[in-house]
């Protein structure tokens, strides 16, 4: 046992490297508001999580949020194991109904705390590593058809093989997006057209319908479960859910409808390692393929990604991602990096990572005990 006796919080911001990034209804986002949490114990071990949701206009987050829910959860923590992870969540639920993504860095700092008093990887806890690493995809901002296929080809060029094209705007210009796209790749490459829920129903079948020849997946083109329901069974395409996925009672519902091939487990979406472990695990065993993820983040949650991703069995694996490669800021030091389009987790013990002080800065939340 190792109770914790402080968590701080830490806000960064971290500027894009293409400048913007665009998806449905015209969305962009330029800079991305991030927490860094500090988790520190009684025995001094400090572990680090990061929460930072995509703005407020894509999931029921935002980064303030984040450090309101902080201020008010965090409280209630000092004095629990941090060890203790299924503890630790049933006392946050307790404390905090909902807003998991709040809940998702606390529990993040504690694995890095938990691998760092093991002397373990978070990988190693999860059930060990699958292979040497693991494939990646780049999402592809949207742009008009000849600047997206555009960069497919540059991103294609450093190694990647799978591509997540923003979609989701007017329905002609997205079959221009992804016939474009489609014609620079080879059957080696996996395209997903990412819609973000910004079609309706009758939009997004008329896109599928217009590309019914093209080897596409087809992620959330709706905003509600129904309607996507609804196109999966007008469509051959392969199906991917995320935004609907919110939680183990969401997953469970899609795996009983057949509403999804694959699935997208974001970190945050589900309080964090833990409960995105269980429904990783479940996933596995009724044998429905996986992108490993986060809402977004710096080079705190790619670690946390790569250690989740590189414990799923590799065919189970379809892609996880790679944040900390996107933005300009590094925040960390033993990060993970990606190598010709794939990436493996840490060795060291914990996350494997030591953020950078100089670059978060003194924290704006620092709760301990007296």
């Amino acid at each position: 046992m190792d109770k914790i006796k402080r968590i701080s919080a830490y806000k960064v911001d971290l500027p894009l490297n293409e400048g913007s990034y665009n998806w449905s209804e015209g969305k962009s986002v330029s800079v991305f508001d991030s927490t860094v949490v500090a988790v520190e114990t009684e025995q001094g071990v400090i572990g680090f999580g990061e929460c930072c949701p995509l703005g407020p206009f894509y999931l029921p987050s935002y980064a303030e949020g984040v450090r309101t829910g902080l201020k008010e959860l965090a409280p209630s923590l000092i004095g629990q194991d941090a060890t203790n992870l299924s503890n630790l969540n049933l006392v946050m639920d307790q404390c905090l109904k909902g807003h998991p993504y709040v809940k998702s860095p606390i529990d993040v700092a504690c694995w890095d705390i938990k691998g760092k008093i093991a002397g373990l990887p978070v990988s190693t806890l999860l059930g060990g590593t699958h292979n040497k690493d693991f494939i990646l995809y780049r999402a592809i901002s949207q742009d008009d058809p000849d600047k997206m296929a555009e960069n497919v080809m540059k991103y294609r060029d450093e190694g990647y093989r799978r591509f997540q094209l923003k979609v989701g705007g007017d329905p002609n210009e997205d079959v221009e997006r992804i016939r474009s796209v489609s014609n620079v790749l080879d059957s080696r490459d996996k395209l997903i057209a990412d819609a973000n829920t910004g079609w309706l129903a009758h939009e997004a079948l008329r896109v599928v319908n217009a590309v019914d020849d093209v080897d596409v997946y087809i992620e959330q083109p709706c905003v509600s479960y129904e309607e996507c329901l609804s196109v999966r069974k007008k469509t051959r395409h392969p199906f991917i859910l995320d935004e609907n996925i919110t939680g183990m009672n969401a997953l469970l519902r899609g795996i009983k409808d057949k509403a999804m091939d694959v699935v997208n487990i974001k970190i945050s979406k589900f309080g964090g390692i833990t409960k995105a472990a269980l429904a990783r695990d479940l996933c596995t065993e009724i044998g429905i393929a996986m992108t490993i993820e986060d809402t977004w983040g710096g080079d705190i949650v790619t670690a946390a990604i790569a250690h989740l991703a590189h414990s799923t069995q590799t065919k189970f694996l379809f892609t996880a991602t790679d944040f900390n490669s996107y933005v300009t800021v590094d925040i960390a030091d033993g990060a993970p990096k990606r190598e010709n389009g794939r990436m493996s987790s840490s060795k060291e013990p914990g996350l494997g990572i030591n953020p950078k002080m100089d670059v978060l800065g003194e924290p704006i939340i620092d709760i301990f005990k007296n």
